[in-house]
This record gives structure tokens, sequence and C-alpha cells, in this order.
């Protein structure tokens, strides 16, 4: 039996919103164990649930750039008004609707759309500061419309150059971001909003107040004091400084990962030289030269386009025989963003010192405490987790790379007594295809696009007890692959509606796969006066395209990832909290937030789950049940490595916001460096600058707080546990549970704080015995 290791601190969680939760980051980046795959990380595998995004708390200071998780964006009520104020009828950013017109806004309406809105938002603010009562409706009601009208433009201007990058949306979006940066400053500096939350506090109604309106009084007072509501003018003065120039820098740094990303293209002509590429992957790379000016392109005799997109990216670094390819787009992938105009170095630092400055003017003595004031964790708490963690993986990693060495020397490989960071995903898919005779790339018929959309929302309905129905139409779409579905109760009612962005366009999406509100439900926002409006999300991922008259077909890693991004579209809407501010994803703690993303990859591996997906996607036939069990057998495969990647990212991270010292004798590729000697088997290359592309760190919402994707998968993996124990097998068991879990994780939102909604539903506080188990890394934590 593992000793469990608690995840409670003293503290009551508060709310709290990170600018944003990012996309993308292969093999080499930051990657979750083949167990779990969260948002951030590219494809499959390693996507980035950015999310960006992306989540933890809500907060009028903080509202996301980008983030998968940013506060949704719903229509407002009184935007006539901003209308009239612009003086364009014709503006889609200002007009009243039920669903974004994503397919008419441009980048030209961003700078009058966003003006506008922002002068009538400051009258309201000024209307709100101006009769403010200590009451429910004259203070939270208010303030939540002022939030909603910013993050419904701010939402979807910033969600279109997630999707359609253009070089004009860039320059808008950067012309008029330190105007809404002032807004929220301002926002949330208000001294009587504050003074009105701390008196209601105060008040003795305060103990009559439901769960989710404590919440959202805690969070809103911890978050004005960690916006500056506190400071004196000459300090609050400097602090704004701070916060405009860390939103600029932070978008100035994911633009320069994506730029950089689609800077890198590889024309080959000559097969020879990709010799071992899948068909899949032949068939993108003729696709991606006819895109970039080579008409006669073909699968079979080229030429091809290798770029640095995830699917393209790993489809060398696992299948290309050529080692000089490998070692070529490995290091072109590892210094990304780290020379030329699009050198993210200098960014870093910068962001690194500013992060510290605002912690010291906060009266923190790192920016690490700042993070972990608004999340479940301590930064000891968190410490201990990582250690805990990374003792259990390390054996195992070592006897990963024994393994891979003694297979590569069988195989008469030249390289297996020196295998570098360009042999490894090489040599272990050999490995793996030998070991559990699984051939991802031969798999993929089994598993296309349709049939694994259905199994998904087939198992949401056992599960859930919810029918989810395909609405094209219904709603404008920002490209024609997009889909839009609406989800509804067992009564036939809509409950929510989402939209569906699966495939790669490296020349204007980024990368990775997340998910992110559009509307969130509200009572205060309600549409008729009586319900309350209905969520709508949105998932984006990166998988690989149709090629041809086939439809998409996936590997293993990107079915994973689909049903990583719907658990976290599910807690958005099947929340049944009313408030606002705390509603579906809103006001988690940031390093709670992945629990039921994490959740749901786990039935990836449940046979009835994946024998109703794995249908071949010409003859109908099913995968056979040698291959699932191999599957099964394959989940821990090299475990130990993969625990021990995602471990020295998160120690990274906190490292750079705990200890580092801006402008001291060790750089940050110094800590990098010294981190990799404890986390890593084989350390990198003296040239590595993962950390230009890190962008869940200095892009996204993940400083000093990359460890809540192990925290939460402590959570994920035990709250999964639960249906083990009820049997898995047993259908009326595991609905049963299901509908727990839904009245419990999925429905109770930010309402109510994350640990005692875990205890709610589990009976007990977590252990990270299911993780290790799951990973089959107990029996080393047993013996350590």
């Amino acid at each position: 039996m593992a000793s469990r290791f608690s995840l409670s601190r003293s503290v009551h969680p508060i709310l709290k919103r990170p600018t944003r939760f990012l996309t993308h980051s292969p093999h080499f980046a930051p990657t979750p164990p083949l167990k779990s795959r969260p948002c951030p990380l590219w494809s499959a595998s390693f996507s980035f649930c950015l999310a960006s995004s992306s989540s933890s708390s809500f907060s009028p200071t903080s509202l996301p750039v980008f983030s998968p998780f940013s506060p949704p964006p719903s229509p407002p009520s009184a935007m006539a008004a901003a209308v009239a104020a612009a003086g364009d009828v014709e503006n889609p950013l200002l007009k009243n609707f039920e669903f974004p017109p994503f397919d008419s806004v441009e980048a030209d309406h961003v700078r009058p759309g966003v003006r506008a809105l922002l002068k009538q938002l400051e009258d309201d603010l000024d209307e709100l500061e101006r009769t403010v009562e200590p009451t429910w409706s004259k203070l939270v009601e208010p303030l939540e419309k002022i939030v909603d009208k910013l993050s419904v433009v701010w939402g979807m201007v910033n969600h279109l150059k997630a999707v359609k990058d253009t070089a004009e949306l860039r320059a808008a979006i950067e012309e008029v971001q330190p105007e809404k940066v002032k807004f929220q400053l301002r926002l949330g500096q208000s001294k009587p909003i504050y003074n009105a939350f701390k008196a209601i506090q105060e008040s003795p109604e305060w103990q009559h107040l439901s769960d989710a309106r404590k919440r959202i009084v805690e969070g809103q007072i911890k978050e004005a004091v960690l916006g500056g509501v506190a400071l004196d003018d000459e300090k609050r003065e400097e602090f704004n400084k701070v916060e405009q120039e860390l939103e600029r820098l932070s978008q100035k740094f994911g633009e320069n990962v994506l730029d950089a990303t689609k800077k890198f293209e590889r024309l080959v002509t000559d097969k020879k030289e990709i010799e071992g590429l899948p068909p899949t992957a032949l068939g993108l790379a003729a696709q991606t030269a006819v895109s970039k000016g080579h008409p006669g392109a073909t699968s079979e005799d080229g030429p091809w386009i290798i770029t640095l997109d995830g699917p393209s990216f790993m489809s060398v670094m696992q299948h290309c025989r050529n080692r000089g390819l490998r070692e070529e787009v490995y290091r072109a992938y590892i210094t990304r963003a780290s020379s030329g105009d699009l050198d993210n170095t200098p960014i870093i630092d910068q962001i690194l010192k500013l992060r510290l400055e605002k912690a010291r003017l906060l009266n923190y003595n790192n920016y690490a405490e700042v993070s972990m004031a608004t999340k479940m964790a301590t930064v000891e708490k968190a410490q201990e987790l990582l250690e805990k963690l990374r003792s259990a993986s390390w054996d195992a990693a070592v006897k990963d790379l024994e393994e891979l060495k003694y297979f590569a020397k069988s195989q008469g490989a030249a390289e297996a007594d020196d295998l570098r960071h360009w042999d490894i995903s090489f040599w272990a898919e050999r490995l793996r295809e030998a070991k559990y005779d699984i051939n991802e790339e031969e798999l993929r018929p089994y598993f296309s696009l349709p049939k694994v959309m259905n199994g998904l929302f087939n198992l949401a309905k056992k599960l859930f007890d919810i029918n989810i129905e395909a609405a094209d139409g219904q709603a404008p779409v920002w490209n024609s692959d997009v889909r839009f579905y609406c989800i509804k109760d067992s009564s036939g009612s809509p409950t929510a509606y989402f939209y569906f962005d699966p495939y790669s366009r490296p020349s204007e999406k980024r990368g990775g796969a997340w998910m992110d509100e559009v509307v969130g439900r509200s009572r205060v926002l309600s549409r008729n006066g009586t319900s309350p409006r209905l969520p709508v999300a949105h998932m984006v991922c990166n998988q690989t395209p149709p090629v041809g008259d086939k439809p998409s077909l996936m590997t293993f890693r990107e079915v994973e990832t689909v049903f990583h991004e719907f658990g976290h579209a599910l807690q958005h809407m099947l929340t049944k909290v009313d408030e606002g501010l705390v509603a579906g994803i809103r006001g988690i703690e940031w390093d709670a937030v992945e629990l039921p993303s994490q959740f749901m990859e786990n039935w990836c591996y449940h046979r009835e789950t994946l024998m109703g997906i794995a249908k071949h996607y010409e003859t109908g036939e099913n995968l056979p049940e040698e291959v699932f069990l191999k599957l099964v057998a394959a989940r821990t495969y090299r475990a130990g490595t993969l625990s021990l990647r995602q471990l020295k990212f998160a120690t990274t991270d906190l490292e750079l916001h705990l200890n580092y010292v801006p402008g001291g004798s060790a750089s940050i590729y110094d800590v990098d460096q010294r981190v990799s000697k404890r986390t890593q088997i084989i350390p990198p290359l003296p040239e590595d600058r993962f950390l230009c592309g890190f962008s869940h760190i200095f892009a996204g919402g993940y400083a000093a707080g990359y460890y809540s994707y192990k925290w939460a998968e402590v959570l994920s993996a035990d709250a999964f546990s639960a249906f083990e124990d009820a049997g898995l097998d047993d259908n009326k068991a595991v609905e049963e549970t299901g509908h727990k879990f839904r009245e419990t994780i999925l429905a109770l939102g930010g309402g109510k704080a994350p640990l005692e909604v875990f205890v709610e539903f589990r009976g007990r506080e977590p252990s990270p015995e299911a993780l290790l188990r799951h990973n089959g890394l107990l029996a080393a934590t047993a013996s350590a």
C-alpha cells in the first residue's frame, strides 16, 4: 500500500485565472507520461491544452489573452450602447448574438470594436463604483456583466488569433492590448469594489451565503490583493507597468514560437532520404508540398516537405531510418525561437525579472509564492510530490534506456552503444513494435475520426446520461472543417453546445490541443430571464487531417488527446452552478483543473469503450482482441522515462520561479542543465534551447504551475480507481459511479474547494497509489 500523500492545505483555496494555457510541445518539450496527455504538449501525447489552453479561478484582473480556459466570451446584453459609441453598426464584434460571428470577424474590426467596447465598459465601471453596495445585486451581478462583455469580444479575437492567425490580426491585437490591460487593471484595483467585497465578508449575512457565493467573495478579495489594490499610488503605478509589459512579452513569446515553427521547411526530393515514413506521413508531407508551391507533389513520388509541426515532426522522429535527417530535424526543434529576430532568450530573462519584481511589490519572496497563493498546493507540497514521483521513476527510466540499447544492438545499429536524442524515439518505436507487436501506423485505419467521436459520445451517454447531437449550421464557424454539437439531457432539452476543430493547419493555427470557454453558464446573463444562460465550449486539436478520400485516421495517442480535451469540455458544460463567476471550469484551482481531462483518458484502455470505437474505416472489422490486449499491456511502456520528462519540465519551472536570480551568474540554461542531471538519464545537448519554446510557462498559465499536471494526475487516477473498485464490467455500477462523478466533479465547478469536491466523490482524500499502479511504478515505490 503506497503511503498517502496529502493534497490538503490550511489556506482556503481561492480563485485565480492565469493569463493563458498553451498548446503544443513535442516529444522533447513538455510531454506527459503515456497514461496521460495533458493539453499542453503536442498532438496526442504532447499537446498543449493551452490552454492553453486553459482553469484556475476567475478574476476580472486576469482575463486571459489566449487561455484555453479563458473567461467565456458571451453575448452582452447591453452591447447596443457600445455599437452606438463606435458608430459602426456593421462591426460584428459589437453585435448582439447567440453564438459569436467567427466567420465574419476581420482584423479591421478589432481596433474600433475593442475601443468602443472599452469606452462603454469604462462608463459601466464608473456607474458601478458610484452606486456599489455590499449586496449581490449591487456588486456581483453588475461586475459579472462587465467582465462578460469584455471576455466575449476579447475571447473571440484571441481565439481567431489561435486558429486563423494573420499578420494583420496580430498587429491589431498588439495595438489595442495595452488599452485592454489598462482597463483590466483599473477594474481589478477598484477600491470601491474591493471594499464592498470585504464588507460582505464581514457582514452578519456571510454565514448564510452558499458555498459558491463565499468562493466568489473570497476569490475576488484575494485577486484584488494580488492585483495590486492594496499598494500605494507609486507602487501601484510601477505594478501596472510590470503587468502591461508582461502581457506584451508573453504575446511576443508565443508569436516567436509559432513563427519559428513555421519557418523550418525541409524539402525532400529523394524518397530514400525519408525511408521508413508511413503512408500517412508521406501523404501529409506531399500535401504540405502542394500547399508550398509544388502542385504536382504526390505521396508516392514527392516532392515532400518536412516541418516542425507535431504530426510531421513526430513521424520523422519515430519512423525515419535516415539518422542524419532525424538529427537535423531534432536540432531544429530544440533550438526553435533561440536566434535572430525570433530569439526568445532575452524575452525569458525579462519575463522572469518582471515576475520577481511583481512578487516583491506584493510582499512575496518569489513568483512561485504568488502562483501558489491561488492553488491547492504550496511550494513545499508541490516539491514533495515531484520528488516522490521522481524517485519512483528513476530506476525504471534507467532500465528503459538499457533495454533500448540492448535492442538496438540486437538489430545491428551502429549507434547502439551511444544512443543520442534523435535515436530514442526511433528505437523506442521499433522496440514497441517488437515487444508488443503494435505498429501505431497500422492501427490508424481502426481509428477514423467519425467512429472515435461516435464512441466517445456513447461513453458520455453511459456515464453521464447525456445525448450529443450534430448541430452544424446552427452557429457560425471559423473554418469549414469545424463541427458544432448540442448536448441534451435525458429529457431532450439542450444543456450546452460545443465546437470541435480537429485538424492541423500549421500555416495559421498554433500547435497543440486545448479546450476553451466560449460562453459560461450564468443566472445573471440568462437570455429569457428565467433559466440560466447555457454554456458553450470549443475543443481544438491538431491531428492528422484527411488525405485524399480517406477520413482522418488517428493514432492511438490522438484518440487519447480527444478524450482528454472532451473531459475539460464536460466540466465546463455539465456544471450545475448558476453563479457565473464560479460555474464550470471558472474558479477551479489551476492544479485541479486537469482532473476530468486526465480521468477521461483512462477510458481509452477500457475494453468496451475502445472496442466500440476501433472499427476499420473501410471494412467495419473490429480491432482484433489480441491487439487490444497488447495496447493495454503497452500502457506502461517506458513509463519511467516519460514520467521523468514531465518531472523535468515541472522542476525546471519551479526552479526558475523559486530560486533563479535574473541577471545573476547562472543563466536560464544553466538551471535547465542542473535540473536535467536529476531528471534525465541522457543529459540535454549543450545547445538545447527547449526553454525558448516552453510556451506553457512563458506564454501560458503555467508559470510556477507546471507541476499541476502531476498533481492533477494523482486526483484523476484516484478518481478512475473508484470505477475500478465498483467493477468496470458491471454496467450498473459504472453508471451509478458515473452519476456520482457528474454530480460532484463535473457539476460543482469552482463553487466548492476542489479537495472538498474530491472527498465528496471519493469518500476520502486522494492517494498517489492509483497513479503509480497505472504507470507500473508502484513496486518501485514500495522497494524505495
